[in-house]
C-alpha cells in the first residue's frame, strides 16, 4: 500500500532524498518493510513534486515501476528544493494505473498523497461526493485517492484551515467507509500536514529540516514513530502530533 514522504529545510537535491538514502524511496519501491493491509513491492508508478522559489509547484510521474526509470535518476540530481512530496505506488486490485494517477496530485499551492484505500470503494463515497461541484467530479481521475484530493481541495478552497480540513475528511471518509485506510499528507511548502490511520509514519527532525515519511531512510538516523490515527502538523520550527480523538504533544525540536 504505497509509500510517500514529505520534506521541509535546507534546498536538497531530490536524489539526497529519493535515491541516495540506505532505504530510500527508490528501494521501498521494490523491497518495503511494514506493508499493513497487503502488498509487497510499489510498482505501480511513482511521483516527486517539489516547490520552486516562487511558491509554484512541479511534478514529475510515471506510471511504471520507480527502478525502471532511467531518465529520473539525473533529473533528481538536477533538481534542488526546499519542500518535497513523492510517493511509490501499489495500486489497489481494480484500480487502473498510469502516471496521472501517482501522488502527489496537484492543485493551486498544495500537493497531496494518499496511501491506503477507502473501502467499499466507489459506493461508500458516493453521498461524500455528492457535495462536490460535478465539474470536479467528473474531471477527477477514476480512483479513491483522487476523489479524497477532490474533497480536500473543496474543503481548502473554502477556506478551512488545512490540518482541520485533514483531519474532517479522515472522519468523514472513516464514518461513511470504517475499513478505509487514510494515511494522507498534504503540503504547501511551507508546512506538512499528515496522519496515521493503519499505516505507518514516521518523524525525522533536524537542526534544519523536518522530514515525514512512511518508512526510515536509515537506521542511524533519530527517526520517531508516530502512533496510530493522529494527526501530525509540522512546520520548520516546529512538529505537533494530535490525536484524531484529542490528546496532543511535541516532538522535541
Amino acid at each position: 500500500m504505497c509509500r510517500h514522504l514529505g520534506y521541509l529545510g535546507t534546498p536538497v537535491s531530490l536524489a539526497e532524498l529519493l535515491i541516495d538514502p540506505a532505504h530510500s524511496l527508490l528501494e521501498q519501491s521494490w523491497a518495503p518493510n511494514n506493508m499493513r493491509g497487503g502488498g509487497t513491492v510499489n510498482a505501480d508508478g511513482f511521483g516527486a513534486g517539489w516547490f520552486r522559489d516562487d511558491g509554484t509547484t512541479g511534478a514529475y510521474r510515471n506510471g511504471a515501476a520507480m527502478w525502471t526509470d532511467t531518465s529520473f535518476p539525473q533529473l533528481a540530481r538536477d533538481l534542488r528544493a526546499s519542500a518535497v512530496v513523492a510517493a511509490v505506488r501499489s495500486a489497489t486490485t481494480g484500480m487502473p494505473v498510469g502516471p496521472e494517477l501517482c501522488a502527489p496530485l496537484t492543485g493551486g499551492r498544495w500537493l497531496f498523497s494518499h496511501n491506503g484505500k477507502v473501502g467499499g470503494w466507489p459506493d461508500s463515497l458516493a453521498k461524500l461526493a455528492s457535495r462536490l461541484d460535478p465539474a470536479d467530479l467528473l474531471t477527477a481521475q477514476p480512483t479513491d485517492s483522487a476523489v479524497l484530493w477532490a474533497l480536500l481541495r473543496q474543503l481548502l478552497d473554502d477556506g478551512v484551515a488545512p490540518e482541520t480540513a485533514v483531519a474532517r475528511l479522515v472522519r468523514e471518509v472513516h464514518a461513511a467507509a470504517p475499513e478505509s485506510r487514510l494515511n494522507l499528507l498534504l503540503s504547501d511548502g511551507t508546512r506538512i500536514v499528515a496522519t496515521t490511520w493503519t499505516h505507518s509514519l514516521w518523524v525525522r527532525r533536524e537542526a534544519d529540516a523536518v522530514t515525514v515519511a512512511s518508512e526510515p531512510f536509515g537506521a542511524a538516523d533519530p527517526w520517531v514513530e508516530i502512533p496510530d490515527r493522529r494527526l501530525v502538523v509540522a512546520d520548520a520550527e516546529h512538529t505537533e502530533v494530535v490525536s484524531l480523538g484529542e490528546d496532543s504533544c511535541d516532538i522535541p525540536n
